[in-house]
């Protein structure tokens, strides 16, 4: 009906221009909203305020005009002008109702529209180092990834999910040295295991593998491992020192083979368990990307970067002038030792984005990037492309409560909450649920006690026992033995005249308007919120309202709404990836 309102005050707009009362170079964005309150009719237009002064006229008299030139239509009983000149419109009773036909009709892609059509999203999120299994503050970065790229999609875009494989670089190399040191520590070697390295049950298992795969073939006795090396923290020396003097002797004793072999154990592991760990949590990438691929293109976007005057060297290292785009500051992107920056990887990771010709590129990053975003910007200004083809989402961190308590969490040593465990303690559904269900900039406390309830104050349970109250009706339907005609229901949609019952409908119709809203926002919070509306008006009607009642057409209208709600239901929890229990 949106539509149709916008179309008729196009052509309306047509009629006013042709005959010079509108200026006809006037092309203003018309844009119709559903009123809040239902006295005001069902839907509002500004158009004539924003057409009054380029035509030098009182908005009421513009609105006038525009109502005298709309075409007439079955669906609007009434146009009226309102206060100092909207335009509201109050749609025919028959109009509401033709929301359940749509709904049945359309079934699974009721919602979905063409709006992004010709348009490709690359969404990229998580993109977690695998250095460790993906723990709950992952969680919510892949659950808002995932459910965007949905809204995307059914929005009529064409969608790239990716994940960034960050497998090069030093944490990479902290996380090899780690678990061959555990390896030497099973072989029975006695030593210190340094306070910077990855600590936590993975890396035992992980060194146990290359035991059993390899025996003694990268054993080293300790003495000669930490011969000269600096002290630890711990000991009055330096921590970050220490791990990359542990590297640089790991690389010199195994050398490149045994090295490469120990650090793709590490890689492989923890990769294939955050691709099982995701796919359990019904999260699916197009594409796994490598940073070890881009070898070739940092070199060649330095030397783009060099070439067009952007980097300059001082005492060696080599900077990227990111302040000339709006940085506060320059940035390195090759070291005094002529080894490229994390940046410079980003900078190549950007230019290879854009080449691949995506309209959009949105990362979904956690907030501890907030600083991070204005060199992206530079960088991708400073390689020629447009800065509005990038948009960062930035992740607000997700808190744990258990029993009103917060869970401390910390990767490096090993204490967390994993993603499986969080799975396996609260379901699919409900971390799925939880986790999107505020808006992505907020921060979001995980009562993991609240989600396992099976009460009302629970909101993913409360929306899927709307659900499967549904289903309960068409069962007991089938055991009382009654009929359910759904031609004839449609047919006697007139007599849904209760105002919970004109609620739902007004709720169905809003769906496919929300599901657009919540894409070109990126905010999947806002389908919660319906979802949690929706429930809430089919729990009021059905407590007020008996459903199987007696009279054949008053009943197979109603279980033809009850069908219709539960089709959008399903259609909403779908794009989050809530299942649909027909009994609970």
């Amino acid at each position: 009906m949106k539509e149709q309102i916008e179309q008729q005050l196009a052509e309306a707009l047509s009629v006013l221009q042709s005959d010079g009362t509108v200026p006809s170079e006037l092309s203003p964005q018309i844009s119709v909203t559903r009123t809040k309150d239902a006295s005001h009719g069902d839907f509002a237009s500004n158009l004539a305020m924003m057409l009054a002064k380029p035509a030098k006229r009182a908005p009421r008299d513009i609105a006038q005009a525009l109502i005298d030139a709309l075409p007439k239509s079955d669906s609007i009983k009434d146009v009226v002008i309102a206060g100092p000149g909207f335009i509201n419109f109050f749609q025919a009773d028959d109009a509401q109702s033709a929301v359940v036909k749509n709904v049945l009709e359309q079934g699974a892609t009721f919602g979905h529209s063409d709006i992004g059509a010709g348009q490709s999203v690359q969404v990229e999120f998580v993109s977690a180092n695998p250095t460790g299994p993906l723990h709950v503050g992952h969680g919510r970065g892949a659950a808002l990834g995932a459910s965007i790229a949905n809204l995307l999609k059914v929005s009529g875009f064409n969608v790239q999910r990716e994940y960034y494989v960050n497998d090069a670089g030093r944490q990479m190399d902290i996380l090899a040295t780690s678990v061959w040191l555990r390896y030497l520590a099973l072989m029975g070697e006695e030593f210190n295991f340094p306070s910077n390295g990855y600590k936590g049950d993975y890396i035992l298992e992980i060194s146990q593998g290359l035991i059993d795969s390899h025996a003694d073939r990268f054993h080293q006795g300790s003495q000669v491992v930490f011969a000269d090396i600096v002290a630890d923290d711990p000991q009055g020396g330096d921590k970050e020192k220490h791990i990359d003097e542990l590297i640089a002797r790991a690389k010199d004793l195994l050398g490149d083979e045994s090295y490469r072999v120990v650090f793709d154990a590490a890689l492989d592991s923890i990769l294939n368990d955050i691709r099982e760990d995701l796919g359990e949590f019904g999260v699916v990438y197009d594409n796994w990307f490598s940073e070890r691929s881009l070898t070739d293109d940092v070199s060649r976007v330095v030397e783009k970067l060099d070439k067009s005057g952007h980097l300059y060297v001082k005492e060696g290292v080599t900077w990227f002038r990111s302040t000339d785009f709006g940085d506060d500051k320059d940035r390195p992107v090759v070291r005094a030792n002529g080894q490229t920056t994390y940046f410079a990887s980003d900078i190549a990771y950007i230019d290879n984005k854009m080449q691949r010709g995506f309209d959009q590129v949105l990362y979904v990053f956690g907030a501890d990037h907030h600083g991070y975003t204005a060199r992206m910007y530079a960088a991708c200004e400073a390689l020629g492309h447009s800065r509005e083809r990038l948009e960062f989402l930035l992740i607000q961190f997700a808190i744990l409560f258990r029993n009103g308590e917060r869970v401390q969490m910390s990767t490096r040593s090993g204490s967390f909450v994993t993603i499986r465990e969080l799975r396996e303690e609260v379901g699919k559904d409900a971390a799925r649920y939880f986790y999107v269900m505020r808006k992505y900039s907020q921060h979001l406390d995980f009562d993991l006690d609240l989600a396992k309830s099976q009460s009302n104050d629970n909101p993913v349970y409360y929306v899927q026992y709307a659900y499967a109250r549904i289903c309960s009706v068409f069962r007991q339907l089938e055991q009382r033995q009654l009929d359910f005609d759904e031609a004839a229901g449609l047919a006697a949609l007139g007599r849904l005249t209760e105002t919970s019952e004109t609620d739902l409908m007004t709720l169905l119709a809003t769906f496919p308007e929300l599901i657009q809203r919540a894409a070109l926002a990126h905010e999947p919070h806002q389908l919660t919120g319906y979802l949690r509306d929706l429930a809430n008006g089919l729990h009021s009607y059905y407590n007020a309202h008996k459903v199987l009642v007696e009279d054949d057409e008053l009943r197979h209208a109603r279980l033809c709404l009850l069908k219709a709600v539960r089709q959008v239901l399903g259609n909403g929890l779908a794009l989050i990836d809530v299942s649909t229990p027909e009994v609970m």
